[in-house]
């Protein structure tokens, strides 16, 4: 079975008429009215800069054409990865994720890139807020989030919860969440950096349930981190977890995966799914039982790949390849939803060619011959 597979791509989001034309880290969902959504950061001028905010567009018509970017979370703080997610009793509620970083890590970023295209923008914002960093930190600095009650269109106010995840929680059965994440700013609550996992009660707050085991290997050090996690109908829970790092010198990127019998009170000691390089994960369930896992590429070819499963995660067939064209290592964050006809959509951040800036793009295509 040929691993390339056969796509239709094009551009979700760009903003190339100004500097501030850098997105990336998407996610995508169907909204309750069944409507398309994808959420992303965006209007910055880098991958590590003080101006992204974390925005919204929408498609009416299966992904062939999307509205422009409104923003959903704004802080003074760099607001990076964005996830949406549909749950509730009436599956009418919308949850929108993200993250930031502190003032302190962006001037350590801009300093040591004195010939920044952009240095002086940069430069002079953060100028402007450093003096009350302390004060902007102890209101917006964490692992954020929205929640809409309208299906996706007006969000409240915003929150903080402990954990981060690119593309935000899962939904159990009863349409609660629950949140797999790395823990955020680990070093400040004296607690061990790892994956957890927080339930949300009946008041809607997220509460801490258990955590995954940190994964442990000779001659190397691994860092697990940017879980992305699916409960299937039987009640089992399936955690992707992006895992880098070095082992005997050996530069490591790529996916392990820990599982949930009991509603998430405890994790299985993460495992590798058997594959060599990508990461970090997107996983989702077709119409057909069959689970998509899609990840970024990040060595050349430089591009987009998934992987199946047709077990329920117990093995997985990997690197099928959706894009193999990126002109850079600075790519990925795919995530995949199921359109009407039964085809895939999967949005990801990537260059245009013969541009520095990165953009959303999307490939629709259709499962291999085989798999149902």
């Amino acid at each position: 079975m040929s691993k390339k597979i056969i796509t239709q791509d094009s551009i979700v989001c760009s903003n190339n008429d100004t500097v501030f034309n850098y997105y990336g880290w998407p996610s995508v969902t169907r909204l309750p009215d069944g409507n398309l959504a994808v959420a992303a950061s965006g209007f910055r001028v880098d991958h590590v800069c003080p101006f992204g905010k974390a925005i919204i567009c929408y498609s009416m018509d299966e992904g062939k054409t999307w509205t422009g970017p409104s923003v959903v979370i704004d802080t003074p703080l760099d607001d990076r990865d964005a996830g949406i997610v549909v749950f509730g009793d009436n599956k009418d509620k919308v949850i929108f994720t993200s993250f930031n970083n502190r003032v302190s890590f962006q001037r350590e970023c801009l300093d040591r890139r004195p010939d920044h295209p952009r240095h002086d923008l940069i430069d002079s914002y953060l100028r402007s807020i450093e003096p009350e960093a302390d004060a902007l930190e102890e209101r917006y600095y964490g692992s954020t989030y929205k929640i809409s009650n309208d299906g996706g269109y007006t969000f409240g106010e915003l929150k903080r919860i402990k954990v981060t995840a690119p593309h935000g929680p899962c939904v159990m059965r009863d349409n609660t969440l629950l949140y797999i994440g790395r823990r955020f700013h680990a070093e400040e609550d004296g607690v061990t950096d790892r994956l957890e996992c927080y339930k949300q009660n009946e008041q809607g707050e997220f509460e801490y349930l258990s955590y995954i085991e940190n994964i442990s290997v000779e001659g190397g050090s691994l860092l697990s981190c940017e879980p992305h996690s699916i409960v299937l109908p039987d009640g089992k829970i399936i955690v992707l977890i992006r895992v880098q790092g070095l082992i005997n010198a050996q530069r490591v990127f790529t996916i392990y995966q820990s599982e949930s019998y009991d509603d998430g009170h405890t994790f299985t000691k993460p495992h590798p799914v058997g594959l060599e390089h990508g990461s970090p994960p997107h996983i989702m369930r077709h119409s057909s039982g069959v689970l998509i896992a899609s990840y970024g590429y990040r060595l050349p070819p430089y591009g987009q790949r998934v992987m199946f499963s047709v077990d329920n995660g117990e093995t997985w067939d990997v690197d099928y390849i959706l894009r193999d064209d990126g002109p850079s290592s600075d790519l990925g964050y795919p995530a995949t939803v199921e359109l009407k006809d039964g085809s895939l959509l999967t949005v990801y951040y990537q260059q245009e060619k013969g541009r520095d800036n990165c953009v959303i793009m999307q490939s629709i295509w259709e499962l291999p011959e085989g798999l149902i």
